[in-house]
């Protein structure tokens, strides 16, 4: 039973991503420790770190594909955003996991609101790094990353406007090329955690599995409900909130409410 519940939740999150094209992966952490009942929330962050990873590889091939991934700047980004993951993961771990959770969930409401607000210049799709986009870069991928460590999440929703913010690249160029650093990121953090003992291999495993099955599927129902991700993006938000609700609800003793 424990088994199917890995690979409907990983399913779930997969397909959340396909669908609306991001935010999903935050959902892993809380369906790890509530659904699938991973003790844990250390290891819960570890191992959601390690399918998101896998999860944005996996994305990252079609987007490739596609020809709509800005290399130069989506490296430039990643290879800082890696030593702020590195930072902010170490962080993390040090932290009690019932205020890592308790912040965790206002990072969600932030994710349901940044969602909500949708994106607004389309950007320029014929940019081309240089040394000012380079060094913008270079800052907004480090914090990017720190915030990504700490948290354990792809930060896709962090990134893809830091992209924008730095390069000011098109919507479409940085959506694909945030899921190298999504990948990058996640997989940093998942190491880090990994070295502390704090990865659940098998439930990682079944996790990918489902998130693959679920992604799949996403990008298929995205086809025919293309007109309507407005609508899906505002229940996703609050599905966001819901949670969000809840774990504050839970973790509050780390204010003394409850």
């Amino acid at each position: 039973m424990s088994e199917l519940l890995t690979i409907l939740s990983g399913s779930l999150v997969g397909f959340s991503l396909g669908l609306i094209g991001g935010g999903g992966s935050i959902l892993a952490v809380p369906l790890l420790l509530y659904v699938v009942g991973v003790p844990d929330p250390h290891v819960a962050i570890g191992t959601s770190a390690l399918a998101v990873a896998a999860n944005a590889f996996a994305n990252l091939a079609q987007h490739a594909r596609a020809g709509t991934v800005k290399w130069p700047c989506a490296a430039t980004f990643a290879a800082s955003g890696v030593v702020g993951a590195l930072v902010g993961s170490t962080v993390g771990k040090a932290v009690n996991g019932e205020s890592l959770l308790f912040l965790f969930a206002l990072v969600m409401v932030v994710v349901g609101v940044s969602m909500l607000r949708g994106r607004g210049n389309e950007g320029d799709p014929t940019v081309r790094i240089n040394k000012t986009i380079a060094v913008r870069l270079v800052g907004i991928g480090f914090l990017t990353g720190a915030v990504s460590g700490f948290f354990g999440i792809g930060g896709g929703f962090l990134i893809v406007p830091g992209l924008l913010l730095g390069s000011g690249m098109a919507v479409l160029n940085a959506i694909g090329s945030s899921l190298f650093s999504v990948g990058a990121f996640g997989l940093t953090t998942a190491a880090n955690y990994a070295l502390s003992g704090l990865v659940d291999w098998t439930v990682a495993g079944l996790f990918i599995a489902g998130g693959v099955i679920g992604g799949f599927a996403g990008m298929k129902a995205a086809v025919g409900l293309s007109t309507r991700k407005g609508a899906l993006t505002k229940v996703f938000a609050g599905v966001l909130f819901a949670v969000a609700a809840y774990m504050l609800y839970r973790n509050a003793g780390v204010l003394g409410l409850f």
